[in-house]
């Protein structure tokens, strides 16, 4: 039985934007969430199809409607949110979208947004949820800074396996990765606690997040800490997976120093699309080579890595080994495709590092 989703039904609006970078919200929400259960999601492209058999080839049971009303009439239960699942360059909402939140307030439905165009400050908009009585939370706001944590050096006191996904480019699937490792974790009989670092992750339902690009700098580092230090004392995990953002190297979204240096990983899993020729969005700038980025993740923080985990994106089910097999010999480290194969043999290889707790039975 399907527990209970932290805020309910839901429908995800990605219109123009499922199945591309764009849509990577919609994405993670199609693979999974704890936070609502979906319903269904928007996008006329595929109207009518299976979102997991468009997204992975594996169907998953959550249909794509051609619109609102469509999603409002044929789903089976009502949603309580509609939350944009387009995560497109800047943040910014386009007008059809816009369009699209206006008719979901009018139908009743709470906003959960993610992007950097926050809704909270279209005052049309929000008069309009004031007079339907429904909710909007920008989850990319910037907290107070009453509730914003400083970095104490706390971190010193994690004495778990500390994992961060990191990746060669933005858009790669770090999340994902995360997840598939945290729930093969679990599954292999080890506690493991995902740290969100993103507004999908929150949007999932990771218990223990912060939102690193709506975070202000000076209280980056210590929003990584608070959230590792915190899954540490209150849950006593075997291992605690810490999602990346963005890239050492990616001119626009340079990510992953902060959670190096405050999360202070034991070991990094790099995520990498070997198809992949230039930074995701951002023709010229040609993406660094992959033992190029590997040395500079030891650089930078002294890790090693772990292993490579493989983006199969332009390639054929028939050419992920092969393409896995190619990145060994680059790089003498072992390369999985958890999205397509599972991450059984990756939580193997895990498990040879965990530090297993005494007060948890086996």
């Amino acid at each position: 039985m399907q527990p209970e989703p932290l805020d309910g039904n839901a429908i995800v609006y990605a219109d123009g934007a499922f199945n591309t970078p764009n849509g990577k919200t919609a994405h993670g929400l199609a693979r999974f969430t704890k936070r609502y259960r979906v319903l269904g999601i928007i996008d006329r492209r595929y109207a009518g199809q299976d979102s997991g058999a468009v997204l992975d080839g594996k169907p998953n049971g959550i249909p794509v409607f051609a619109c609102l009303q469509d999603a409002l009439t044929q789903s089976a239960e009502q949603p309580r949110y509609f939350v944009i699942g387009l995560a497109p360059d800047g943040g910014r909402l386009p007008e059809a979208g816009r369009t699209a939140v206006r008719e979901a307030i009018e139908a009743g439905l709470n906003i959960d947004s993610g992007l950097h165009d926050f809704i909270s400050n279209d005052p049309n908009l929000m008069e309009a949820a004031r007079r339907y009585g429904v909710q909007v939370r920008d989850v990319r706001k910037t907290p107070d800074r009453d509730d914003l944590h400083f970095f104490t050096g706390d971190i010193e006191t994690v004495d778990c396996l500390k994992l961060a996904v990191l990746g060669t480019d933005s858009a790669i699937g770090k999340r994902t990765t995360a997840w598939l490792i945290v729930h093969g974790l679990q599954d292999a009989g080890y506690r493991a606690e995902m740290i969100g670092t993103g507004q999908t992750g929150w949007m999932q339902g990771a218990k223990y997040s912060m939102i690193m690009d709506s975070c202000i700098n000076d209280f980056v580092s210590g929003e990584i800490e608070h959230a590792v230090v915190s899954a540490y004392r209150n849950e006593k995990p075997d291992a605690i997976v810490i999602e990346g953002q963005g890239s050492l190297m990616n001119p626009a979204y340079p990510g992953g120093f902060e959670i190096l240096a405050a999360g202070r990983p034991d070991y990094v899993i790099l995520q990498h699309a070997p198809t992949r020729e230039e930074y995701d969005g951002f023709p010229g700038y040609k993406l660094h080579p992959l033992q190029e980025q590997i040395n500079a993740i030891k650089v930078v923080s002294g890790r090693e890595v772990l292993a490579v985990t493989l983006n199969h994106e332009g390639l054929a089910p028939g050419e992920i080994e092969n393409a896995c097999r190619k990145v060994t010999q680059e790089t003498g480290l072992p390369c999985f495709d958890v999205l397509a194969h599972g991450s059984g043999e990756l939580v193997q290889l895990i498990s040879r590092y965990l530090r297993r707790h005494a007060d948890y039975p086996r």
